[in-house]
């Protein structure tokens, strides 16, 4: 063998060496946490993150969330709740679930339609009657079985936290009618659905970051908004919007995720931890949401907005074509699972 190869022999030895000790320290199975999370102690640490303010249920759930699972795994996992669109918006916190440099995320469903069509149903407005038929439909079979649908695009759904039904705010009239919304230009999700529906009756829908929404609103380049009353109340627009119209045209459900990645490289009594800590923080979190619905209404009117309540069926009328544009996405059968699953 000649110098030079006999040198490059070596060379090439010499790096299977370094590589072969480079991938010796790693583990395999469900007792290995995904790397980068897991300190010198062996505690794991979740990074959990949402949008909204540090007041708002979402947020108080997710503390609640980390005590429970701080005491169902014995101090081994640490989870830490990151508020007002820290870690970046719903969409960028989805996908960093499925690249895996995030845990979990709260988010609302509206951007998950682009992971799954399925979820395009809970966004059809005035699809659920009422708070308790919503809470039925999404924690039936019905409901755990949009969640797994996201398994495909490596997402695990825990259960649906809440945010309530969403209602409009707008700097110009009270909006007791479809027709009062024409030429309103209102700030909506980056969702067919809720632009389509705001669409059809008159309005300008904008698609924009809810970390953008206050100021866009305090400089009037948009007129209005739709949110639940813990937003509104907990990120202040009665500063900024004097009308609240009580339209209660979509429900807003609040799927917890999970990397799947992540999740599956737990041990399975800490996976079990994580879902049994999962149900009881979405419990405590709806609480919150019941215990503000009952009372905001009239410390927002303290607050000096003009509150009004219209007659939703004059909406409900409006907004059928919507219905017919999406069915072909969401399609007709599961549209009428969700209103048996009601009864």
């Amino acid at each position: 063998m000649s110098k030079k190869n006999l040198a490059l022999l070596l060379i090439s030895l010499l790096i299977i060496g370094l590589l072969a000790g480079c991938g010796g320290g790693q583990q395999n199975g469900n007792d290995a946490a995904p790397s980068g999370n897991q300190d010198k102690g062996g505690t794991i640490t979740i990074k959990v993150g949402h949008v909204l303010a540090p007041t708002h249920p979402y947020t108080l759930g997710l503390q609640k969330f980390a005590e429970l699972v701080d005491e169902k795994t014995d101090g081994k996992i640490k989870v830490e709740v990151f508020h007002s669109s820290q870690l970046g918006n719903e969409r960028d916190m989805v996908e960093a679930l499925q690249l895996g440099t995030q845990e979990m995320t709260l988010v609302s469903t509206a951007p998950l339609a682009s992971f799954t069509k399925q979820f395009l149903v809970f966004d059809l407005p005035f699809v659920f009657k009422d708070t308790e038929s919503a809470r039925k439909v999404l924690d039936s079979e019905l409901g755990q079985g949009l969640l797994n649908s996201l398994e495909s695009q490596g997402i695990m759904g825990l259960c649906y936290f809440e945010n309530g039904f969403r209602h409009v705010t707008n700097s110009k009239h009270p909006i007791n009618k479809p027709e009062d919304l024409k030429g309103i230009k209102i700030r909506t999700m980056e969702n067919p659905i809720h632009m389509a529906t705001f669409k059809v009756m008159g309005a300008d829908p904008t698609p924009m970051a809810f970390g953008e929404l206050f100021t866009a609103l305090q400089q009037k380049t948009i007129d209005a908004q739709e949110n639940p009353l813990p937003i509104i109340e907990t990120s202040k627009f009665y500063e900024v919007q004097e009308y609240l119209s009580l339209t209660g045209h979509f429900y807003a459900p609040a799927p917890l995720l999970i990397s799947k990645s992540f999740f599956e490289g737990l041990a399975p009594e800490l996976q079990a931890a994580l879902k049994e800590a999962a149900i009881e923080a979405r419990d405590y979190e709806r609480g919150l949401l019941d215990d503000m619905n009952a009372k905001l209404v009239e410390e927002l009117k303290e607050k000096g907005m003009k509150v009004n309540e219209p007659d939703k069926t004059l909406f409900v009328e409006a907004v059928q074509s919507v219905y017919k544009q999406f069915e072909s996405d969401i399609t007709p059968e599961l549209i009428q699972k969700v209103v048996d699953a009601q009864k």
